[in-house]
This record gives C-alpha cells, sequence and structure tokens, in this order.
C-alpha cells in the first residue's frame, strides 16, 4: 500500500500543473451546475415504509387534491381588530394572494377545521370556541381563516399541494412573501409558522470563526504560514466540489436543507486532518532525515497517505451504511457526506502533493531548519511528560476515565427524540411567535393538525349519516379539539379528516392519541365501523423517531463489524480494535448525555444562542454516531499505527507506546482542535437541526480524541503490553500485508539507492532502537 501511494505521490510532485489544472477542472463543473441549475432544497423528511407514508400515499392515490399538507401562519393586529373592515380588506386580499399561488390547493368549503360557533358542541357538551370564521368585505366568510375572540389574532390554515417538508426555497419565499403582503400600511403582522422557515446560507460568521481558529492551529503546529495554508486550501477544494456538486444536482435528487451543510461540515474538517497529517510527516521527514521536499512529499504520501487512507475509509463505512436504514432523506444526506470524505482523500493524496511540489523547499521555512540543527533531535516534551504518569498510573487512569464517561452518559436515559418545532425556536422568531400565538388564542394542536384517512371495513359506504356519527365520537374525545372533512371519493369508500389534537406536536398525549387512533382495537374505530390511519407532520416525525430508534442497534452492529474487519487489516491485532470500539461505545454515550442536557434540560442553553429547551432532532444521534464512529476510528488509527510502529521497529511494551505517543500525539491534537474548531462555527447557526449537530460533533470530537484516545487508550494499551498486537497465527497467514507503516518501501528504497535504514526509512525509525530504560519492555 505504501509503495503504491509513493508512486502517485511522485507522479503528483513531478506532473503537479497537470494534477492542477485537472482539480480545476473538477471545481469548475459543480460551479457551472449551480450557475445553471440554481439550489433547490427543502425540508423533506420523507419516511419510506412507515404507516403516516403509507397513508400519505393512499390519500395521493384516492384523492390528489387532498394529498398536500397543511401549513398555517397567524395575522396579529398591532393596533384595533382584524375584523374591522379596513383590516379586513387587507387580510382578504392577502389569502386571495396566497390562494392564487400554483402550488396552494383551492379552497374547498368546508375545508378547515372550524370549531363550532356555538356554546354547544357536536357531542352536546358544553365547549368555548376558539374563534370565529372571519368574515370578508363581501360578507362571507374567508377560507380558511379563524380569528380570536378578542379580533387580535387570525390564525391562516391553507393547504399546500405537496407536503410542506417538500416545498423547495423558492416556493417558500413566494407563500411568505405573499402573506407578508398584509403589513403594507395596516399595523398586520404576518407570522408564517416554523413549517415555512426560509432557507439559510450554509456558512455564517460562526463558521468563518471555525475556520480563522483552525488557521492559527495549523500555523502554530506547521510553524509556516506557507505549510498552514495548504490544508485549507485543499480542504476547500474539496468541499467545493462536493458541496456545489450536491448543490448542482439538487434540482434532480430530493435534497433536504441540512445535506449540503452536514457535507460542508465533515469535508472541511476531515480535508484540513487529513492534508495536515501528511504535510507534517513531510516536513518531519525534511528537518530529521534531511531529504528534499519532493522526495520528502512523495513518502510522506507512502506513509501518512495509508493511515490517511484507511482513516478515510472508515468514516466513508460508518455514513454510507446508514443506506441500511431505508429512509431516503437520510441516504441522501449520508451519501453526500461520505462523498466529500472520499474527495478529502483523493485531495490529501494527489492535489496536495502536486501543491508541496510547487511550493518546494518553502514549505519548510530557514528558521525552522536552523532551529532543528541547534537543538537536535525533536523532542515532544509535552507529550513525554503527559503520557509517562498515564503509563505508569494506566489501572487508577483507566477505570477513572470510563467512570467518568459513564457519569456524563448519565442523561441519556432522559433522552427524548422528535423534530422541532415553533415551540423551541428562538424568542422573537416569526415561527415561535406564530406557535405562541397559536397557542394562546386557539390551543397548542392547531399548531400540529392531524390528517387521518377513514375506510369503510365492510362493503357500506360512508355516507353522511356515518359521517357524522364518526366525526361526532372523534370530537367528543377529550384528547381532540375538533374534526372537519376534508375530502371524500364519491363512492364513499374513502375519506380524510382534519383532527385538532387538545395539546400540543411534541406532547406524549398526542404520541397516545396517534397510537390511539391508528389501534385496530380503538373503539371509534370499532363502533363505527372503519379502519383509521393517520398522518401530518405530527405523526411522520413519531414514526420517524420509532423506525430510527429500531434501526441504531443494527446500524451499530454492521459499522462495527466493518470496521472491526479494516482496523484488524491496519493493525494486524484483535485486542486493538476491540479496545478502540469500546471506547467509542463510551465517548458516543458520553457525547449524546451531554447533547440531551443541553438542547433538552437547556443546560447553559444561553451559550449556545437559544432560549427554550425541547427534544433532540431525530435522526440526530444515528447520523453524529455514524460520524463520530469514523472520526474516532481516525485518531485511533493515527495514534495506535504510531505505537505500532515503534513496536515493529523493536521497542516492546510501555516503552512502545511512550515512544509511539511522543511521534503522534502533537498531530493528533492539532487535529482534533481543528475539528472541534469547525464543528463549533456550525453551533451557532439559527438552524435548531445544524446547531444540534454541530454541538454533538464538537462534543463528540473532544470526548473521544482528548479522554479516550489520548488518555484512555495509552493507559489501555500499557496495561495490555506486548499483547495488544497479539493475531493468531492462522489469521496472520489469511490477512494481506497492507504495509501501512511502510516497512517494504523502505526497503526498496534501500535496495535502489543504498542509503543507511535511518536515511531510507520513516521518519520515526531512525531513532526506533530499542530502549534500555529499566522497565520499557514490560
Amino acid at each position: 500500500m505504501s509503495t503504491l501511494l509513493y508512486r502517485l505521490g511522485g507522479v503528483a510532485v513531478r506532473r503537479r500543473w497537470v494534477v492542477i489544472v485537472l482539480w480545476m477542472v473538477a471545481l469548475a463543473v459543480p460551479v457551472v451546475g449551480v450557475a445553471a441549475n440554481g439550489i433547490q432544497v427543502s425540508s423533506e423528511l420523507e419516511i419510506d415504509n412507515t404507516p403516516a407514508q403509507a397513508v400519505l400515499d393512499r390519500v395521493e392515490q384516492e384523492l390528489p387534491s387532498a394529498s398536500g399538507g397543511q401549513v398555517s401562519a397567524v395575522f396579529v393586529a398591532s393596533e384595533g381588530r382584524l375584523d374591522d373592515s379596513a383590516t379586513t380588506e387587507a387580510v382578504t386580499a392577502a389569502v386571495a394572494e396566497v390562494y392564487n399561488l400554483d402550488l396552494v390547493a383551492e379552497p374547498s368549503m368546508p375545508e378547515q377545521p372550524t370549531p363550532p360557533s356555538g356554546d354547544e358542541d357536536p357531542s352536546g357538551s358544553s365547549s368555548s370556541a376558539p374563534g370565529a370564521p372571519l368574515t370578508g368585505p363581501d360578507g362571507r366568510p374567508v377560507p380558511g381563516v379563524l380569528v380570536a375572540a378578542d379580533g387580535k389574532v387570525a390564525l391562516f390554515q391553507f393547504q399546500t399541494t405537496v407536503q410542506p417538508t417538500s416545498l423547495t426555497e423558492d416556493e417558500i419565499t413566494t407563500i411568505v412573501e405573499a402573506l407578508k403582503s398584509v403589513e403594507d400600511g395596516t399595523g398586520v403582522e404576518a407570522l408564517p409558522s416554523d413549517s415555512l422557515k426560509a432557507f439559510e446560507p450554509p456558512v455564517g460568521i460562526g463558521e468563518v470563526i471555525g475556520l480563522i481558529v483552525a488557521a492559527i492551529v495549523l500555523v502554530l503546529t506547521l510553524g509556516s504560514l506557507v505549510a498552514a495554508g495548504l490544508p485549507l486550501v485543499t480542504a476547500l477544494f474539496g468541499v467545493g466540489i462536493g458541496v456545489g456538486g450536491a448543490y448542482a444536482l439538487s434540482e434532480i435528487i430530493s435534497m433536504n436543507s441540512a445535506t449540503p451543510v452536514l457535507g460542508l461540515m465533515i469535508g472541511l474538517a476531515v480535508g484540513i486532518d487529513y492534508a495536515l497529517f501528511i504535510v507534517n510527516r513531510q516536513r518531519r521527514l525534511i528537518l530529521d532525515l534531511h531529504l528534499s521536499a519532493p522526495e520528502a512529499a512523495a513518502r510522506a504520501v507512502g506513509t501518512a497517505g495509508s493511515a490517511v487512507f484507511f482513516a478515510g475509509m472508515t468514516v466513508v463505512i460508518a455514513l454510507t451504511s446508514l443506506s441500511i436504514i431505508g429512509i431516503s432523506f437520510l441516504t441522501v444526506m449520508a451519501l453526500v457526506a461520505a462523498t466529500t470524505v472520499v474527495l478529502a482523500v483523493l485531495v490529501a493524496l494527489t492535489l496536495l502533493p502536486a501543491l508541496l511540489g510547487l511550493v518546494g523547499e518553502r514549505v519548510v521555512s530557514r528558521r525552522a531548519r536552523e532551529r532543528r540543527a541547534a537543538r537536535g533531535a525533536e523532542v515532544h516534551g509535552v507529550a513525554h511528560r503527559f503520557v509517562r504518569p498515564v503509563v505508569a498510573g494506566r489501572w487508577v487512569v483507566s477505570f477513572g476515565v470510563v467512570g467518568l464517561l459513564m457519569l456524563a452518559a448519565a442523561p441519556v436515559l432522559d433522552i427524548q427524540l422528535g423534530i422541532p418545532t415553533g415551540a423551541t425556536a428562538n424568542t422573537g422568531t416569526d415561527a415561535r411567535k406564530s406557535y405562541e400565538a397559536i397557542s394562546r388564542s386557539f390551543g397548542e394542536g392547531f399548531n400540529g393538525p392531524l390528517l387521518v384517512s377513514v375506510e369503510p371495513s365492510g362493503t357500506a359506504a360512508l355516507d353522511a349519516e356515518r359521517t357524522a356519527a364518526l366525526t361526532g365520537g372523534l370530537d367528543a374525545k377529550e384528547s381532540i379539539a375538533s374534526v372537519a372533512p376534508v375530502g371524500a371519493t364519491p363512492d364513499g369508500q374513502f375519506q380524510v379528516l382534519s383532527v385538532i389534537p387538545e395539546s400540543g406536536p411534541d406532547d406524549a398525549a398526542t404520541t397516545d392519541l396517534v397510537r390511539d387512533l391508528r389501534s385496530p382495537d380503538s373503539a371509534i374505530a370499532g363502533s363505527n365501523d372503519v379502519t383509521l390511519g393517520v398522518t401530518g407532520l405530527t405523526a411522520i416525525n413519531i414514526d420517524m423517531s420509532e423506525k430510527l430508534s429500531d434501526a441504531l442497534p443494527l446500524y451499530l452492529a454492521l459499522i462495527i463489524v466493518l470496521s472491526m474487519f479494516v482496523l484488524t487489516l491496519v493493525f494486524r491485532s484483535i485486542i486493538v480494535p476491540v479496545m478502540a470500539t469500546l471506547g467509542f461505545v463510551l465517548s458516543i454515550l458520553a457525547t449524546f448525555g451531554a447533547t440531551t442536557a443541553v438542547f433538552q434540560w437547556g443546560w447553559g442553553k444561553e451559550l449556545f444562542g437559544f432560549d427554550t429547551g425541547g427534544p433532540l432532532v431525530s435522526f440526530m444521534p444515528i447520523m453524529v454516531t455514524g460520524i463520530l464512529y469514523g472520526l474516532a476510528m481516525d485518531y485511533q488509527v493515527f495514534l495506535v499505527s504510531s505505537m505500532r510502529e515503534a513496536h515493529v521497529h523493536g521497542r516492546r511494551g510501555r516503552d512502545a507506546v511512550v515512544y509511539g505517543f511522543d511521534q503522534a500525539s502533537r498531530v493528533v491534537v492539532a487535529a482534533a482542535i481543528i475539528m472541534i474548531a469547525v464543528f463549533s462555527g456550525f453551533i451557532f447557526s439559527d438552524d435548531i437541526m445544524i446547531k444540534q449537530i454541530g454541538f454533538a460533533l464538537a462534543v463528540g470530537v473532544l470526548i473521544d480524541a482528548f479522554v479516550v484516545r489520548i488518555t484512555l487508550i495509552p493507559a489501555a494499551m500499557a496495561v495490555f503490553g506486548d499483547r495488544a498486537w497479539w493475531l493468531p497465527t492462522w489469521l496472520d497467514r489469511l490477512l494481506p500485508d497492507l504495509d501501512v507503516e511502510g516497512d517494504k518501501l523502505a526497503d526498496r528504497l534501500r535496495a535502489e539507492d543504498g542509503t543507511s535504514p535511518a536515511e531510507a526509512d520513516t521518519p520515526v525509525a531512525a531513532a526506533m532502537a530499542p530502549s534500555t530504560e529499566k522497565g520499557s519492555t514490560h
């Protein structure tokens, strides 16, 4: 493997202009595609093979006019009443403008679940109506608009021709502009609901700050502005092609608005890290072995490039395995992110050495060379002083870290999953003000209407009498605020009702209502001899959370098995991959514990730019698990491969652990800080989904890199000593020798140029003679 990559790096250095031009052409292609096709993303959350999706498909087949989704907006009068003549005229004009849009369904009567206007509900019990239809200037009700009793708030519910999550950025903007037309000189504010949230650009001030921090860390680590700039340039190339390509294909492929942001997040982080590993190795070859910059670049690709290749492979395996869950939007997200990782690896192995060939000897400044010549061999004093007590107190450190991580994981026991609604949006946003105005004036349930399909169990059609009995029975339930027909087939074999729960979209009572209505043993279904199905955003969220929870164990098993195989190939060990995986389990539990405490319980919420706790995004845990597993194995590969390199070259026991840690920890720490900085930039996004994912990834890397890989793994490796590298003889014969450490490459170079082993070997091999320190081989 190392020999192949060495040749690839050498070709890239020699043919640098060809490689650079080819990558520039590759970058130009998605740029042209975006310019030609534009960007079409949505908040699409279609969940295949779920009860809610099955009902949606059935409605689309039987009643296409009712197959869209309900969208809400609120009109709020700052002065006067909304039912005043002048104000009513403006509201009516705005409503008409919305209905004139092609993507909004024509109103039908009755179209909305209008509550009873008197003091008696259909079941005969006393009720207080939350509102009444708004009467237009022509004396007729304005379709879809209810006015609260105080006349200050009006709820406008209308139906789109597609599900609200399928609306594109342009379509959402068009609807919002039509709604906002009411604000011209009227003193009325239009507040779109959370389902009409406008598209946000993937890069803001937080992301820029993250890149600035990454640049500072690169300069401090590599000691040169020229060297520090290369990882940033190559990472931007990779994400430019990956994210640009995703945007260019967004008109063809249905894509969630979070998809390209996730690709940007992952692509930047791994792109910078992978390039850092190779540039750092090249500089060590130049300073330690006095190689020329071109030769050092080729050898860096041959040695560090092997670790980059297999580290990238673990991330790609973890991401692509998400496709087994069978959720289309999640599959697209995973594939886009995996593509950016593949591009990061290819860029690091080809474009980076080409740029290193262009930079030449300037990659190491004269001052750095003089400092090295003055002090002799490089010494990692901080790393050595840290790892020695860790190794000496290996049992105490191991149990202490495990206990600390288990304590941090405790909040996971209270984790709640869902989809963010206006209830958790920041105070002052349109979505939050809309949610609160609806809840205050009409009831929380109006923020999450359910679409209920009705089919007769027998052959008798759903006539007016049966429909009245059914709606009366539903309306009589304490958990239901109101019910109204939406449409029915002419033969009476299929009907759709709009049901408003008493409770909000995220309440457990709403989940119980959905399950009760779906149950074949439901009293309503049984007494009316019908079969009920439930869909709508609330039902979709419930189904998605359950499906993701069910899929998580299978997903974890798959990525663990595949990655264990890859790690066994790399390390030629059984214990090391098992140790790496168990460490990850602890770090991911602690990560979700911290995320639950912050975003659900609200601990420190002011620091992270939100003011209301709520459920964690339902697909976040499984997505973050896949990404963090791949990244955790990155650090495992880079850190422990250095320990194995020391072991292969003669050092034994704890001495190999200490020496390998000295050599690799500095660059691993720098890479982790860079990744944390990049992910942290996304924490301050206004989108709560991006905010939660950015936080979980940043905290996950922090825990896994500094607590598990830098602290627990050296202690555990010291516990096992040389036994950590044990591999059954039969398995050793079966596994191919990938030469990750570069021994075969070193042998070939010695044979070709006749250099000494120290001159031709990997950069640490020159100092790999076994230590004579007492106790170093235990």
